[in-house]
């Protein structure tokens, strides 16, 4: 099976969202996205798995780089897609990804929809 985490060990429900898979049997390929970004491509290929409407849906609006950078006011989606791809603290996680589909782990046992 071949599955990937978008994961951040130091967030509580992506370290829970882990361990819940590895209790079902299933190692994912795992990437620390906040070291390795990915592209604004790749968040929009992401975002249409999850199910989105649009990119705020999947921003984390309470980190300080949201309001730091003024995108409660910004409508144009490509501009909501590079501040994530550029502050990728404002990406929501744990992300699973699981060939043409993909969930959110909040709460973690979302992901397991996608298996």
């Amino acid at each position: 099976m071949n599955l990937v985490m978008w994961h951040n060990p130091r967030c509580t429900k992506s370290r829970e969202t882990l361990a819940l898979l590895r209790q079902k049997g299933i190692e994912p390929e795992i990437r620390d996205y906040l070291k390795d970004t990915p592209s604004i491509d790749e968040l929009k290929t992401v975002l249409g798995k999850l199910g989105f409407d649009t990119a705020r849906a999947w921003m984390r609006t309470k980190e300080a780089d949201y309001k730091s950078l003024g995108l409660k006011d910004e409508s144009d989606e490509d501009k909501l897609l590079a501040a994530m791809a550029s502050h990728p603290k404002l990406i929501e996680r744990p992300v699973v990804i699981h060939g043409e589909r993909a969930a959110l782990g909040r709460p973690p046992e979302k992901v397991l929809d996608v298996l």
